[in-house]
């Protein structure tokens, strides 16, 4: 692998790394398996998309990861008040969302940001390196943000709802809230990672979304399988380098002549020996106990 290809599997590597943080809210804080990922990640693309041709990349993040949090609320609203399946409610305003960010889009499949200034425009001018350096930023930002709020009372709140929901409840806490504040929340950093991966490419397309969620879930399991600590900000660390090595996993199949076809082939290989060696060592330590 050269230098140009290493540079571009540590910015998607960070790009899918706040994706990943947004899961690690739902899946591993909340406990709730939320499927609206794809769509909401073509969400952030879409909106970011719009925003930076027609005025600025920097409102177009942050609107993106506005947009993310309503189709997260949205998926939440349905689990708590219409008492929908999480699975179903997730596959629902995933569905939902295909329409929308057609719409948003005005119809097109894809726009292309070529002729449009991007958050990393100013910074590439300056060095090489600027696309990576902006992202990691945001990356580090992002990791201090969530751990300084998953350690506020709401934060507290919010992770006892995912341990123990009835206990919670027990407690005067509204989990119906925490859920949606959790899931809003969520989708919003997958929003952003949508929007920042469309002013890296360059481009935004309505198929964007497809298999994020197992990028997701893979970073999330690489990283706690091998970097495995109760501790917040460890955990949070780790989701990053899961995604990181992941991508370089995905980079390195490519180098060798794997087609781009077969990529989620191997993406669904690689969590599944992720969940299995967890599975495998958990097995192992107690036949040693016994």
């Amino acid at each position: 692998m050269n230098l140009t290809v290493i540079l571009g599997a540590l910015e998607l590597g960070a790009i899918f790394s706040i994706l990943s943080l947004g899961l690690y809210i739902s899946f591993k804080v909340l406990d709730i398996p939320d499927l609206t990922v794809d769509g909401s990640f073509t969400t952030g693309c879409a909106v970011s998309a719009i925003v930076t041709v027609a005025s600025s990349p920097a409102l177009g993040l942050l609107l993106a990861f506005v947009a993310g949090a309503l189709a997260g609320l949205v998926t939440g609203l349905l689990i708590t008040k219409l008492k929908i399946n999480a699975i179903l409610a997730g596959i629902l305003t995933q569905t939902a969302l295909y329409s929308i960010n057609l719409r948003i889009m005005d119809g097109k499949p894809n726009i292309s940001l070529l002729d449009s200034k991007t958050i990393f425009t100013n910074i590439n001018q300056i060095t090489s390196y600027g696309t990576l350096i902006l992202l990691f930023i945001f990356v580090i930002v992002i990791v201090l943000l969530l751990n300084y709020f998953l350690k506020t009372q709401l934060g507290l709140a919010l992770r006892a709802c995912g341990d123990n929901e009835d206990m919670v409840r027990a407690s005067s806490i509204d989990t119906d809230k925490m859920k949606l504040i959790g899931l809003s929340l969520a989708n919003g950093l997958v929003g952003l990672s949508g929007a920042l991966y469309t002013q890296q490419q360059t481009y935004s397309d309505i198929t964007a979304g497809i298999g994020m969620m197992v990028i997701g879930l893979a970073s999330i399991i690489i990283g706690t399988t091998f970097i495995k600590n109760e501790k917040v900000l460890v955990s949070l660390i780790a989701t990053v380098v899961g995604a990181i090595f992941y991508r370089f996993v995905l980079t390195f199949a490519l180098q060798v002549g794997i087609t781009s076809g077969d990529l989620k082939l191997l993406s669904a290989v690689i969590v599944v020996i992720a969940i299995s060696s967890t599975k495998l060592k958990l097995r192992g330590k107690k036949n040693a106990r016994s």
